[in-house]
């Protein structure tokens, strides 16, 4: 990942000049910005890999400058991590849905973080063309040509709507979807399913996967990820 810029958005000086510093010493470049307004001219100068977006910021904060970038053509596919103090689901799920692709609560350690930028920047490169059509994972293999599924070469029988949320999770590893995220990915946006219904697709999905499906996490009161690792 050494030389892949990143954006950091963030008020506090300290915590800023801090973030810079680790992050260039593990081989990033840095973009610094202490507003929402400069994160959001920055990030169409500079077109960075990822974005470090503080959700409390002076003039906007982090879930409008998400809507804004989402909305340019130029930066809507910028993976987001959002940094947040607020830890409450509401504001983490509120988040996701304005487009961050992950989040990391306040306070945290520089390890963590960059374990979390390098998943995202992972799924990213992994996802910058088509999702693959065969994927594979621990004896797990999902084909969306053939639309068939097998574990350890036994193939797994999954509905329609099963296998579409399998392939969309494991397509993206160490992603965090909300459950809405989900629904607009596997049905479209504006499908009329309630989020419960969600449960109970993945509860199915690990009953047939048995204990492979513990590689589909919940993350609570947000929705899902499939863990990569």
């Amino acid at each position: 990942m050494a030389g892949e810029s990143l954006l950091v958005v963030e008020d506090e000086q300290d915590i800023l000049n801090l973030l810079a510093y680790n992050l260039e010493n593990a081989g990033y470049k840095v973009h610094k910005a202490g507003t929402g307004s400069q994160g959001v001219v920055k990030a169409r100068e500079h077109l960075p890999d990822l974005i470090l977006l503080d959700l409390m910021l002076p003039d906007f904060d982090g879930m409008e400058v998400c809507r804004r970038l989402r909305q340019d053509p130029k930066t809507q596919t910028i993976p987001i991590i959002m940094l947040t103090a607020k830890s409450g689901d509401e504001d983490i799920v509120h988040g996701l849905e304005a487009g961050a692709n992950d989040y990391v609560t306040k306070p945290f350690s520089p390890k963590v973080l960059e374990a979390r930028i390098r998943n995202v920047l992972r799924a990213r490169n992994e996802s910058s063309g088509e999702t693959p059509s065969i994927i594979s994972h621990r004896g797990l293999e999902i084909d969306k040509a053939r639309h068939e599924v097998r574990l350890q070469g036994e193939e797994v029988v999954l509905s329609a709507t099963e296998f579409a949320i399998l392939y969309h999770l494991a397509g993206h590893p160490g992603w965090v979807f909300s459950r809405n995220q989900i629904i607009d990915a596997v049905k479209g946006q504006n499908y009329p399913v309630t989020e419960r219904s969600v449960d109970v697709q993945i509860l199915g999905i690990r009953k047939k996967l048995g204990d492979t499906g513990q590689y589909i996490e919940t993350i609570r009161g947000v929705g899902y990820r499939f863990k990569g690792e």
